[in-house]
Formats: C-alpha cells, sequence, structure tokens
C-alpha cells in the first residue's frame, strides 16, 4: 500500500483521567494508533513534560505525540507537534517560530480552514462532524461540510467527533486523511479493544478503496 493512500487514525486524551491512567491506557494501545494528542488544559508546563516523559519510558514513541496548545512544552520535549486551537497562538507565528514542529489547526469552519491553511498549518482536525459528549449540545457540522473542506482545502483532513467504527465507512468516503477520537477509546471499557475496531475499520477501508 503507498504511504499516501494510508489513513491514520489520532487519538486525544479527554481531560478527565489521571496521568497515571492516561500513560497505562496509551502503553496499551499505542501500537493500533498513529497520533496520540495530549489534551489536558488543567495540567501545567511541568505536568505536561513529565507525562512526555512517562509516555516515552512506558514505550510509546516520540514521533506519536503532540501536545495540545502549549508549544514551548512540544518544543522542549521534542515530540512530533503541537495542535493549535482557537484560542492558542497564531498558526503562523508558530510555524514562523518553531520550524521543526508539525502543526495542526482545530477548526470548525470553511474559512478557519482557510485561514489555517494559508498560514501554514500541516494538517487540519476538522469537526464535531457529529453530536458528541465532549461537546455537549453543539449540533455536528456534518458529512456535507466535511467533504467541502476536504475538497477545498489541500492539506490533509482529520475528522473529528462522534466518530464511531460504524461511522468510519461514511466518513473515509469524503476522501479524509484521517479520524481523531477521544472518549470513544480512553473512555471506553475496553481502550484496548475499542483502538483495535477503529484500526481495523479505517484500514478496511483504505484497502477497499485503494
Amino acid at each position: 500500500m503507498e504511504i499516501e493512500k494510508r489513513r491514520v487514525l489520532h487519538v486525544i486524551s479527554t481531560g478527565q483521567q489521571s496521568r497515571e491512567e492516561l500513560v497505562k491506557i496509551s502503553r496499551t494501545i499505542h501500537p493500533y494508533i498513529d497520533m496520540l494528542h495530549i489534551r489536558e488544559k488543567s495540567w501545567t508546563g511541568a505536568e505536561l513534560a513529565e507525562a512526555v516523559d512517562e509516555l516515552t519510558a512506558a514505550g510509546v514513541p516520540v514521533r506519536k505525540l503532540y501536545i495540545n496548545d502549549r508549544v514551548d512544552i512540544a518544543y522542549i520535549k521534542h515530540v512530533r507537534g503541537v495542535q493549535l486551537g482557537h484560542h492558542s497562538a497564531p498558526v503562523g507565528l508558530v510555524k514562523e517560530s518553531f520550524p521543526s514542529l508539525q502543526i495542526g489547526s482545530s477548526v470548525h469552519s470553511m474559512q478557519q480552514a482557510l485561514l489555517a491553511y494559508e498560514q501554514g498549518a500541516d494538517f487540519l482536525l476538522f469537526g464535531n462532524v457529529y453530536e458528541t459528549m465532549s461537546k455537549p449540545g453543539k449540533q455536528g457540522t456534518g458529512i456535507v461540510n466535511l467533504e467541502d473542506v476536504v475538497q477545498n482545502i489541500p492539506l490533509p483532513i482529520i475528522a473529528i467527533g462522534g466518530i464511531t467504527p460504524g461511522r468510519v465507512d461514511d466518513i473515509i468516503r469524503t476522501g479524509v486523511k484521517g479520524i481523531a477520537v477521544l472518549s470513544g477509546i480512553f473512555l471506553s471499557e475496553d481502550p484496548l479493544e475499542a483502538a483495535r475496531a477503529y484500526y481495523e475499520a479505517i484500514h478496511k477501508e483504505v484497502k477497499q478503496l485503494g
């Protein structure tokens, strides 16, 4: 299979678990995921740095790690990249100042996607596609809007929000590069089995479409 056709699975921490739990689960699931985002808004810089050390000591490759928002920690700990949101430093400024980091940008509309692309983002997280427990009361953007972004923004698009293994088929048909999952794996009764289910779903579709 050509690497360009390979879809990717991003998994994002939920902010609802201890560092010990995050590391324990990540150690188990990392063979089935491509990227692990540490998204812990309440943690200090010291806690984030310690989490990176613990994750790598547990066998999680540093090349799979992204830190949300904290560009300083991402750079200091030499992880793969940083995920920026609407509250973060502008994509262009981060790209110029930290060229060694891969930069993901979380976007929710075509306008935001276009701005992130123009500023130099390496990939986009677009959503939430479906309603999700991580954003209660927020209506999903829907498949049509996701496909519109995929067709008009020349960057890898990662779909996020309410994606279950059973919905992967519809998501992949839009042409996305991959999917991102939070509670569907980290808060699952069996995170390893959940990670396997997403992995099999996304790569089954690659084989069928490729």
